[in-house]
């Protein structure tokens, strides 16, 4: 495939070029408008169902702290809008919610998810031991929590995309958390590939000792990124 300015085109199993019907604009994206070709509409599905955590928004106004509708959520959206919805499908249609149980056993020891029966709209909260009478709605829980959660629900939604990447999933939680945070993403890798980027020494030890999987350091080298210890083959001296 090839594109140059508005025009794209690319050539099939047999060697014959087909050309993007109409000019693209500089927004549009080749693999789209190059939909005819069935090796490019394979590509764009792949990609189409990856996921790309980039961080979740926990400001007052965040998808998150708001009721979605009740709809059956089998995996979380890029933005977390759907968490509600992906939990109640877990606790209520799938009835399979232990991994998320123990993970927050692990992260905040004593404390429930509590997913309510959805009707129009599906929502959550937490219950903590200093307050087992008091559920604390979604809108009332920490920054760290909800990130937590959101995190829970993109690594132990009930399908899982076939890639998952995962930005400085670290931030804005507390450095006790990491340890559980890593159970969930070796947890998740059983399912599915995961690629974490991270600043924390904390979670790149702790995802160590929970897969068994070492991970690599990002360098500077000739002016150009690279990983230490990759040799000039794609391969690393401590294979």
């Amino acid at each position: 495939m090839e594109r140059k300015g508005p025009a794209a085109w690319v050539r099939d199993a047999d060697g014959r070029r087909q050309t993007a019907d109409e000019a693209m604009m500089a927004s549009e994206v080749a693999l789209a408008s190059l939909s005819s070709a069935p090796e490019i509409v394979t590509v764009r599905q792949t990609f189409a169902a990856w996921r790309f955590f980039h961080g979740f928004r926990t400001d007052p106004d965040s998808p998150l702290r708001r009721p979605c509708r009740a709809v059956t959520s089998p995996l979380l959206a890029s933005d977390g809008g759907n968490l509600a919805a992906v939990f109640a499908t877990l606790r209520h249609i799938r009835e399979e919610s232990p991994d998320i149980d123990s993970a927050i056993d692990a992260a905040f020891p004593g404390a429930e998810l509590v997913v309510p029966m959805p009707e129009d709209f599906a929502s959550f909260g937490m219950i903590f031991p200093e307050t087992p009478k008091r559920v604390f709605e979604a809108h009332e829980l920490s920054d760290g929590t909800l990130h937590f959660l959101a995190l829970m629900g993109a690594l132990l939604s009930y399908r899982l995309p076939p890639f998952i990447a995962l930005n400085e999933p670290e931030t804005s939680l507390h450095p006790d958390l990491l340890p559980a945070l890593a159970k969930v993403i070796g947890k998740a890798a059983e399912r599915t590939q995961v690629w974490v980027v991270t600043h924390s020494r904390t979670l790149a030890d702790s995802l160590a000792e929970e897969t068994g999987v070492l991970p690599r350091t990002v360098v500077r080298k000739d002016g150009a990124t690279w990983l230490e210890g990759l040799t000039r083959f794609v391969g690393f001296e401590d294979d």
